[in-house]
């Protein structure tokens, strides 16, 4: 009798090769489902049980989704934009310039960054102002919302470096400025200046500063904290809702409403309207 694909499949889950990677086993009890889970490298940062108003569509899902979303589209443009830019002061704008008339898409592949880098600080700033207006920043996510906060100066300071890197008329005056804002902070001004444009004057290394902080040291720091803000989601019992929180859960409860639905009648009962239930009592 020939074997079909799942009988094949299970051969090959109970091979040596297989158990040495996948080193849970097969089963489909909850203990063999929690086990597969932790032991992945992948699926770890996700709780073993989840409820299910968390697997549904909801407006902060879409944002916080969405922002995820042009975050990897901007990695995916940023990379091949990569291939055709010199971070060094003859050459940057000659870059730029060839992108916009000589590489082929180019001027799409830009414009797509420049486009998803401004989608993505107002989808940040709409998450934030969601979650506070939801009051999801409260006991027991209030380390996530500080992550969200960070994340949100990690984007805003993704946006900040890019800027330079045109190094146009626009991008020289406009990292000028900010720099000089930063010089303005009492005491440490002139130090955080320095830091940030790696001498006195927006030059060729505040260029190349700007380039290593925006192609690699804050995408990696992004990405660090947003695996950390998924993992502490699922962590602190899945998006946020009023309704479902323990607390709100445990006072209905103590109030003897723990269903909040009228108990559904029998098919052909009829409700007892006032004069019927009088009538009741009468009788």
């Amino acid at each position: 009798m020939a074997k079909t694909v799942d009988q094949y499949f299970g051969e090959l889950r109970e091979t040596r090769v297989w158990r040495s990677i996948f080193r849970s086993g097969t089963g489909s009890s909850t203990l063999k489902r929690a086990v597969a889970i932790q032991q992945n490298v992948f699926l770890h940062l996700f709780s073993t049980k989840v409820r299910t108003r968390v697997l549904g569509f909801s407006a902060t899902w879409y944002l916080g989704t969405l922002t995820l979303g042009t975050f990897l589209l901007l990695v995916a443009t940023g990379i091949p934009l990569m291939l055709y830019y010199h971070p060094s002061v003859p050459q940057a704008y000659a870059d730029m310039k060839d992108l916009q008339f000589v590489v082929s898409s180019g001027l799409f592949l830009r414009n797509l960054h420049r486009w998803s880098a401004h989608a993505m600080v107002f989808l940040v700033f709409a998450h934030m102002f969601k979650v506070f207006y939801r009051g999801a920043y409260r006991t027991p996510r209030e380390f996530n919302w500080v992550i969200g906060v960070v994340l949100l100066l990690i984007t805003l300071l993704l946006s900040y470096t890019g800027y330079l890197l045109p190094w146009d008329q626009l991008a020289y005056w406009a990292i000028t400025v900010g720099s000089n804002i930063a010089s303005a902070v009492p005491l440490m001004g002139d130090k955080i200046r320095f830091l940030l444009l790696g001498g006195h004057a927006v030059n060729a290394n505040a260029l190349l500063r700007f380039y290593v902080l925006h192609c690699m040291i804050l995408p990696l720091t992004a990405m660090f904290f947003v695996a950390i803000h998924f993992w502490r989601i699922r962590k602190d019992g899945g998006l946020y809702s009023h309704s479902s929180e323990p607390e709100v859960v445990r006072a209905r409860v103590a109030n003897g409403r723990e269903d909040e639905n009228p108990p559904s009648r029998k098919i052909g009962e009829k409700e007892d309207t006032p004069s019927t239930v009088s009538v009741k009592e009468e009788q």
